[in-house]
């Protein structure tokens, strides 16, 4: 049997069960990778962010206009200068075992998110204590204004769910796997099929916020749908024809390559709703050799052409992405082309080579991360590694699943003991709207993302950053500081790009954003 009838037979069966009678209204989605990890807290991977938002709820959201929203939160209060923040919640919610959520939740969850977030590291440096005052407030007493204090618990990437006190006390090394959550929809754990299924039902005891509009994750979060299937297909064309009949609704990252068939059906429509898209990187290890070395990333910078990557990844569809890509959001009001003529000029292997060996390469082996599930990291992989092969990098090229990928991405140790040199990521363009959330441009070291640069001057302007107070002022701090992340090279950046996604016209109300299952209607 050929693979690609195998894996056709796989899905028909997939998409086939369970074979109990199905709600009348079943959302199936396939997912942009299998759900390999499922705390949002211990992993930054986005399919464990979009199953997240799924079960949890945040404290604020941010809306359309990436503004933040109250959300579990009634209203907060500000006092003593800007030092002393009340954040009062909504009365009547509920977590998913039918116990109140209560402050002291809220305390506990956002404590372990501020331990391991960059954005919640800069937070809890400047909480001189976070308490439950009564059952409804918390209360956070500031060394300092934080006027940011919103922004960060509505990040929507690496965000803070909130959770049952009992279960954000686990360690955050530790995954948490009990998805008692707070949000519109219950993870049924035991329908998970590892690698092809998972499964989430409406929470009846969810309490949306009564007033206002849903805007991305701000607004009332109301779940229209009974259930929602995630299914696993691998293969892109089976992916298509499953859409096609009828047997998915919604497809998340369709290949370009099948742009045009899906556009070209009548019950289908493709649109790309995240409105920040996405930004790719080649990511390197800063904690082992070679690329511990700041000189040999930079040698890199000049073969890198990010019209290669984006035809990798989006096709010929030029509108669909951009090649003039820095570290901030293209078109946002902090982007800046400060120093990317180190991309923009003359693409020289031959350059890379002579960097390489004046920088002291001497043959390292190079352990490269290859989520061969994801197609847009897989095409920026062989585009990469085609670089390092004939610039004379000792590659060590593995392919994985994703599910494998995620957790070694983790490990800090040496090559021998497991670890990594390089991947090719992608982020949310929209936390590289601001360097507050711009988290893979930090220089924290290793309390930072994976891949751990550190560099001081970074840091340094990052703060300047925070206490900036026109934009102008943040303007040119952030054009100094991706001239300085030229110098320190936390990644090398690929390019950006709109992912659209395709689904059945039936399928209403979907909001801006990455997949968000509230107010998401079946008719």
């Amino acid at each position: 049997m050929k693979r690609r009838d195998f894996l056709a037979t796989s899905a028909a069966a997939t998409l086939a069960a369970p074979a109990v009678a199905q709600p009348r209204t079943t959302v199936k989605f396939v997912p942009q990778a299998d759900l390999a990890l499922l705390d949002p807290v211990f992993t930054t991977g986005l399919v464990t962010r979009n199953h997240g938002f799924l079960v949890y709820d945040q404290l604020y959201g941010l809306d359309d206009n990436f503004a933040p929203q109250p959300q579990m939160v009634e209203g907060h209060t500000i006092e003593n200068d800007g030092k002393t923040w009340k954040l009062t919640l909504r009365e009547g919610m509920k977590f998913h075992d039918g116990t109140p959520v209560l402050a002291r939740d809220a305390v506990a969850s956002v404590d372990r998110w501020m331990k391991i977030d960059a954005f919640g590291q800069t937070l809890r440096g400047v909480t001189e204590e976070m308490s439950a005052t009564s059952d409804r407030v918390i209360q956070f007493r500031l060394k300092k204004p934080f006027p940011l204090l919103p922004t960060a618990l509505a990040k929507p990437s690496a965000f803070c769910p909130v959770l049952p006190e009992r279960l954000a006390q686990t360690p955050v090394n530790v995954q948490i796997t009990d998805m008692t959550g707070s949000g519109p929809f219950r993870y049924i754990a035991g329908e998970r099929v590892a690698g092809s299924r998972n499964v989430y039902e409406k929470f009846a005891g969810y309490l949306p916020r009564s007033s206002g509009t849903p805007s991305f994750a701000a607004g009332p979060k109301v779940a229209y749908v009974d259930r929602v299937e995630w299914v696993t297909i691998p293969d892109a064309s089976t992916a298509a024809a499953a859409l096609q009949s009828g047997e998915i609704d919604w497809w998340e990252q369709p290949q370009p390559d099948l742009l045009p068939l899906l556009r070209k059906h009548k019950d289908i429509l493709v649109e790309a709703k995240e409105r920040g898209g996405l930004m790719g990187m080649i990511r390197f290890n800063h904690l082992v050799p070679p690329f511990d070395n700041p000189a040999i990333r930079r040698a890199f910078l000049a073969g890198v052409n990010q019209t290669e990557y984006m035809t990798a990844v989006m096709g010929e569809e030029k509108s669909l992405w951009n090649d003039r890509c820095g570290f901030f959001l293209p078109g946002s009001s902090i982007a800046t082309e400060a120093g990317l003529e180190v991309m923009t000029g003359p693409r020289s292997f031959d350059k890379v080579k002579r960097d390489l060996e004046a920088a002291g390469y001497k043959g390292e082996r190079v352990v490269f991360l290859v989520p061969t599930d994801l197609p847009s990291l897989n095409a920026m992989s062989q585009i990469a590694a085609d670089m390092f092969r004939k610039v004379g990098i000792n590659l060590d090229y593995q392919t994985l699943d994703w599910g494998t990928v995620l957790p070694r991405l983790a490990n800090k140790e040496g090559l021998d003991k497991g670890g990594w040199s390089v991947w090719c990521n992608y982020i949310p363009g929209i936390i590289a709207a601001t360097p507050a959330t711009q988290s893979y441009v930090r220089g924290l070291g290793r309390s930072g993302p994976f891949g751990w640069p550190e560099s001081p001057k970074i840091e340094a302007l990052r703060d300047a950053f925070m206490d900036a107070t026109t934009l102008a002022e943040q303007q040119r701090i952030c054009s100094d500081l991706q001239l300085q992340a030229w110098q320190d090279v936390p990644y090398i950046p690929t390019g950006a790009w709109m992912q659209p996604f395709a689904f059945r016209k039936n399928i209403t109300g979907m909001l801006n954003g990455f997949p968000l299952f509230h107010n998401i209607r079946k008719g």
